[in-house]
């Protein structure tokens, strides 16, 4: 007898289903992520950790309305929001969807080609071996060999768990901080805090993973344990985050505040702790620009072709779905040229995808909390009262950081020389 036979039925199924929810929370730490979660630890220390017990709260709240709605619908987002709202709301949604997912894309390009220089790899080698290797990984796969892959990766953020306890941080005084939040109307750290949830909660998000429960197959009946493993993908991303949090505040504030340019430069300010910390939150950016270089595109090639009715999968191959795998390719090409066109302004371009970020997910958030509350798609599946109250909140949060995020960011690339200079001691 094999030994999954012996197992528990619950615990049989949810091995079954692990996959979408858990993948969609782990890449969103991608490089952009882990530069903010460094640039907290490395300018406000620990002060930051008590942001993400919420955070996490408000990424489970999103996500399991996705799961959900793609178990009982058996539809993606886009395809429900075309169906409800009309053709005209959804082009344009997807356009800036587009938009968005290709600066992201870049970012994460960008990534793999600062990680591979801290070893001395020229970004004219990395950047199109990365770009190679994660456009046969989907075009030439299969779901379930992609996403074998894809856990495979989430796996590798271990990483930044053993390079934060090697740099040997205050745990007592990470605990507290934990549970004992911290205001400032300190500007940067302000955009900070909002930061920290337009990292974690992304419009992309919500697209892929209700796409992907619908290409698993995942229905009403293995909902329960689909709904664990989503929550159980939450809340790793959580903790990868605040141990990330934790190695530079042990590692770059404790020795005097400062602003890091980039997730290279948290790598590069960790190098005196010893070439393992140095090496594993290297190799934890690499591992994350590429998941995330994969993942971006695959989920814009499905929103899009899920909200204009083309035929979309990994599943599929090249002449059955020939929009899916086009818009695929073009974005990883983009992508990875724009890398490598010397002197372009990534961290100008980063900025732009905060924005666009900021502009796309109210109405993302909305249209999904319209779509859960139809009875008519989601027949006795809708939010309860008391879920609605929590969802409607997350959505008012959401919006509110996000307007005070398009703010400070629009300031800091229009009028970067009014940013507050941060004088702090640990």
């Amino acid at each position: 007898m094999r030994l999954i036979d012996r197992l528990p039925r619950p615990l049989v199924v949810f091995f079954t289903v692990i996959g979408p929810g858990f993948i969609t929370a782990m890449v969103d730490n991608d490089a952009g992520g882990i530069y903010t979660y460094s640039q907290a630890g490395a300018m406000f220390g620990y002060m930051l950790l008590w942001t993400l017990p919420p955070i996490a709260l408000l990424l489970v709240v999103t996500q399991e309305m996705n799961a959900r709605m793609g178990a009982v619908t058996g539809k993606g987002l886009s395809d429900l929001i075309r169906e409800e709202f009309g053709l005209r709301t959804t082009f344009g949604l997807m356009a800036l969807l587009v938009v968005a997912n290709l600066t992201n894309v870049m970012a994460n390009f960008a990534g793999v080609a600062s990680a591979l220089e801290l070893f001395r790899v020229s970004r004219y080698v990395s950047v199109p071996l990365a770009a190679a290797a994660v456009w046969f990984l989907v075009v030439k796969g299969t779901y379930d060999s992609v996403e074998k892959i894809f856990l495979m990766a989430c796996v590798t953020y271990i990483a930044y768990v053993i390079a934060a306890v090697l740099i040997n941080p205050d745990w007592e005084a990470s605990a507290l901080a934990s549970v004992r939040p911290v205001f400032s109307w300190d500007p940067a750290y302000v955009m900070l805090v909002v930061g920290l949830v337009g990292t974690s909660v992304a419009p992309w998000m919500q697209f892929y993973l209700q796409a992907a429960v619908v290409e698993k197959g995942i229905t009403v009946k293995d909902y329960a344990e689909s709904r664990i493993e989503v929550i159980v993908g939450c809340v790793v991303m959580i903790a990868v985050a605040f141990f990330i949090i934790v190695a530079c505040a042990a590692g770059i504030w404790s020795h005097g505040p400062r602003e890091i340019t980039s997730a290279t430069d948290a790598a590069t300010a960790l190098r005196p702790f010893g070439e393992y910390a140095y090496l594993l939150f290297s190799a934890g950016l690499l591992n994350a620009s590429l998941f995330a270089a994969s993942i971006l595109p695959l989920s814009t090639a499905y929103s899009v072709c899920e909200g204009l009715g083309f035929e979309s999968g990994v599943n599929k191959r090249f002449r059955e779905a020939p929009v899916f795998y086009w818009l695929y390719t073009g974005l990883i090409v983009v992508g990875a040229a724009v890398v490598l066109v010397p002197g372009f302004p990534l961290v100008r371009m980063i900025l732009l995808a905060q924005v666009v970020n900021g502009i796309l997910l109210p109405f993302v958030l909305i249209f999904m909390l319209r779509l859960v509350n139809n009875a008519g798609l989601m027949r006795e599946w809708t939010n309860s009262r008391f879920y609605n109250v929590i969802a409607w909140t997350a959505v008012v949060v959401l919006i509110g950081m996000t307007v005070i995020l398009l703010g400070a960011t629009l300031r800091e690339m229009y009028f970067p020389n009014a940013r507050a200079v941060i004088e702090l001691t640990p």
